[in-house]
């Protein structure tokens, strides 16, 4: 078996048994030539842009800005026409300004009716507070007694209710809050003002319990 005739796989002919062709070299000269080493991710980065390809980015973000604004002048056009065509948009306004005026309304007429409200069960105490005003005058009222802390609570609750008083002495005299019970001539008065309160005035809010009682200084020379 050792001398048999090799034959040459390519040409056909017998080799001796001692010139078999080394399977190492012919591996050798048919195996792939080896390849360079392939781009990296970083390479790409940091690779400078062309010329080309920056004008290219530069017309796309200009066309994509034009784009934009075509549609918003678009947006605005369609709203004008919406506006235009839609013969219910002035009335809708209308009245919902209508319904604003009318709740404000609604709302300051129930404010006052509260008013009134309370205005009609104080209004029968008023006297009282009047007792405790000429007791006071009267230095009835000292402190530390139990009359003085009676009158004390009794103010006090009046004030929680909003009960306000007013008319003071010295103030300029105003028909719409005082009444005159009497006028005195006073030499080198040039103004009406309110000489003595006879009785204070009181209000809840805007609702008016009473006018205030006053004397009213006026000139000696009539």
């Amino acid at each position: 078996m050792g001398n048999e005739e090799q034959r040459d796989p390519a040409s056909g002919e017998n080799l001796p048994g001692d010139e078999v062709p080394a399977a190492g070299s012919e591996g050798e000269t048919s195996g792939p030539e080896p390849q360079e080493e392939g781009l990296t991710v970083e390479d790409i980065l940091n690779a400078e842009q062309t010329g080309e390809a920056a004008s290219a980015d530069a017309d796309s973000d200009a066309d994509a800005g034009a784009g934009a604004s075509a549609d918003a002048e678009a947006g605005a056009e369609a709203a004008g026409q919406t506006e235009a065509d839609n013969p219910y948009l002035e009335d809708l306004r209308r009245i919902t300004a209508e319904y604003a005026n009318y709740r404000k309304r609604t709302e300051a007429n129930a404010e006052v009716e509260k008013q009134r409200a309370v205005a009609a069960v104080v209004n029968p105490l008023l006297s009282v507070l009047d007792d405790l005003d000429r007791a006071e005058k009267h230095d009835d009222l000292v402190e530390g007694t139990a009359f003085a802390t009676i009158a004390q609570k009794i103010r006090a609750t009046m004030e929680r209710l909003g009960v306000e008083s007013f008319g003071t002495t010295g103030e300029p005299f105003d028909p719409s809050m005082h009444e005159a019970i009497a006028q005195v001539p006073v030499p080198g008065t040039e103004e009406q003002t309110v000489l003595d309160v006879i009785e204070r005035g009181y209000r809840i809010g805007d609702v008016e319990l009473r006018p205030a009682k006053v004397a009213v200084a006026v000139g000696a020379d009539g």
